[in-house]
């Protein structure tokens, strides 16, 4: 199975998230070692989920759908998606069988 690397944080809210976008990517990639996951891509942004919108978030979902990955690795489920929208297209790819979940 193949995998993408998923890092968010958002710029408008530094003092209350713990970790950094390379904090985040760090973990994940130890996590994708240990448990000897394929990683194909890695995708980052510094940018809110609370609005719809974001362009690499799209880009990943974008992948998904075509059939390149088969799944996202996130430091934390709100990583992916803070908003109706976002979370309903996840929940969509789960259902629909396009994404893989894989718990830590």
């Amino acid at each position: 199975m193949k995998y993408i690397l998923y890092v968010r944080k958002s710029t408008e809210e530094d003092d209350r998230q713990v970790l950094s976008i390379e904090a985040q990517l760090v973990e994940l990639q130890e996590y994708a070692a240990k448990e000897k996951l394929e990683i194909v891509a890695s995708f980052q942004e510094a940018k809110t989920a609370k609005e719809p919108g974001r362009i690499k978030f799209a880009e990943m979902l974008s992948l998904i759908e075509r059939g390149k990955v088969d799944g996202i690795i996130s430091w934390h489920p709100d990583r992916l998606a803070r908003n109706s929208v976002d979370g309903g297209k996840i929940i969509h790819f789960v259902d629909r069988g396009l994404i893989h979940v894989k718990k830590s």
